[in-house]
């Protein structure tokens, strides 16, 4: 997408500023950036097994963005996460789980990511035609009044039966239950890799303490760095993180251990800096990040879609994997948000910062 079109989305003096940053806190050459040969230069020398490789290589290898190092991921747990209702009430044919699949497969994304009960259904149709990341744990919110956890609702073992080409796991981090859940993640990853599948972790934080001064410092580049770096540290393959909106959250809550580095001398107040704070912890992008396309708000998805690939494709992350914003649209839209983005990553002349 030519910056012309970008512009028609993203006011054109912060498109310049998008387009035109460069990195000086962490200059490019520190880090391990998107390519071809991404997940070979980071895993052939690992632990990994070949099967896991493999795995990795079929991800990395489907869709449009096939080959080029970066990944377009649907992922549909909302109705888990939130209610079906609210997920799938602006586009009911999404109630059908199968409509979830033919959404990645005519967007031409890498892999869908979404529950066992969604993949069980269709895994003999679809498994050889786009890779399955199956979603293990959840946060459900029928229980009353609401609680904010973590819980399995299935195994590696049936992920692997199911065809998956990898699991996918959450990690509230910060929150009272992060430890049980650090330790139940740690396990199903581990027993993933011996089935030779890959590991996606959403290193997500949650803590209401963390909201403060009306800062929402769950979104902090230096925690949500942390737990990039723990998601990390557990093995997984790819880590999903939220773009940052702020700086300063340990300093801010006053706890944790900090360096002056990590607001001054690694990072700016520039989105890009700030994102890029997230891939230098995410074991200087070894472990892929990706960014999560956030909620749908509208009028203004498309728009911030594109921001949120811009900076992370130019800040060294792995790509986006973006759900409301195309399924609470109708198919057609769906498809185009989706071809819109990976615009983005195949785009040469948006370079990395």
């Amino acid at each position: 997408m030519e910056s012309t079109s970008l512009s028609r989305y993203i006011p054109e003096d912060e498109l310049d500023q998008l387009l035109t940053h460069i990195c000086k806190a962490i200059p490019q050459e520190m880090l391990n950036l998107p390519g071809p040969d991404t997940y070979e230069r980071t895993f052939m020398s690992s632990n990994r097994s070949p099967q896991v490789i493999r795995n990795l290589a079929a991800i990395f290898a489907n869709g449009r963005l096939g080959r080029s190092g970066y990944l377009s991921i649907l992922p549909v747990d909302q109705d888990v996460e939130h209610s079906a209702g609210s997920a799938f009430g602006p586009n009911p044919i999404y109630f059908n789980p199968e409509n979830i699949i033919r959404l990645a497969i005519e967007a031409g994304c890498n892999a869908v990511a979404t529950t066992f009960g969604h993949l069980a259904l269709f895994a003999k149709k679809y498994a050889h035609k786009i890779p399955f990341i199956a979603k293990v744990n959840h946060n459900e919110l029928l229980t009353y009044p609401n609680k904010y956890d973590q819980v399995m609702f299935g195994s590696a073992r049936a992920a692997w039966e199911l065809g998956a080409a990898a699991v996918g796991a959450t990690v509230y981090f910060g929150s009272k239950e992060s430890a049980r859940q650090i330790m139940e993640v740690a396990e199903v990853f581990e027993e993933a890799h011996a089935l030779g599948m890959a590991t996606v972790l959403w290193c997500y934080l949650r803590n209401p303490a963390f909201l403060k001064m009306g800062n929402d410092y769950n979104t902090a580049a230096d925690l949500t760095g942390q737990a990039n770096h723990l998601g990390a540290t557990i093995q997984a393959d790819i880590v999903k993180q939220k773009l940052p909106t702020v700086n300063g959250g340990f300093t801010a809550l006053e706890f944790g251990k900090t360096s002056p580095a990590m607001y001054g001398a690694l990072a700016t107040n520039h989105p890009i800096d700030l994102c890029r704070y997230q891939v230098l912890n995410s074991y200087a992008g070894h472990i892929g990040m990706i960014s999560s396309g956030g909620e749908a708000k509208g009028k203004t998805d498309m728009g911030d879609a594109l921001r949120a690939a811009i900076i992370n494709k130019r800040a060294g992350g792995t790509g986006l994997i973006m759900g409301r914003k195309a399924f609470q649209r109708p198919f057609a839209e769906g498809v185009e948000l989706l071809h819109a983005v990976q615009g983005i990553y195949l785009d040469k002349s948006i370079a990395i910062a």
